[in-house]
């Protein structure tokens, strides 16, 4: 199958975007976030606090977050190797920021960025993620 050649942007020399990793639904009500879940996924959580829920689905993340803005909606974040260095790549071709670089424990870094058109785009530096 023949791809057509498409340009790459000047000043990119190599990908920012290492692979999804984590999508995160605000959880206003986090218990009955959970059941729902649970009760949809088939399985318990693997991370249960009450700041945050995670699923592993599949090797990936689905994650409750109870002091997420339901007006965000749902936000994907995608694997970074440097969350300051991607943020601040995303900045300079045009988005703007949401949410500061924020290290969440374990060495897991998020920061979350608004593209050109308004839509919300999460970055996670994760060094405990393995791809499949």
């Amino acid at each position: 199958m023949h791809r057509p050649h498409v340009p790459q942007p000047r000043g990119i020399s190599t990908p920012v975007l290492q692979g999804l990793r984590t999508t995160i639904y605000p959880a206003p009500d986090l218990d009955a976030a959970r059941t729902w879940f649970a009760e949809m996924l088939g399985t318990a959580p693997y991370f249960d606090q009450p700041y945050y829920v995670g699923f592993d689905v599949g090797g990936y993340e689905l994650g409750l977050n109870p002091g997420a803005d339901p007006a965000d909606g749902p936000i994907t974040y995608w694997g970074v190797a440097d969350a300051d260095s991607a943020l601040a790549h995303l900045l300079v071709i045009g988005a703007t920021p949401h949410a500061p670089v924020t290290d969440v424990g374990e060495g897991i870094r998020v920061a979350s960025v608004r593209n050109p058109d308004g839509f919300i785009l999460g970055i996670i530096e994760n060094p405990h993620f393995k791809a499949a």
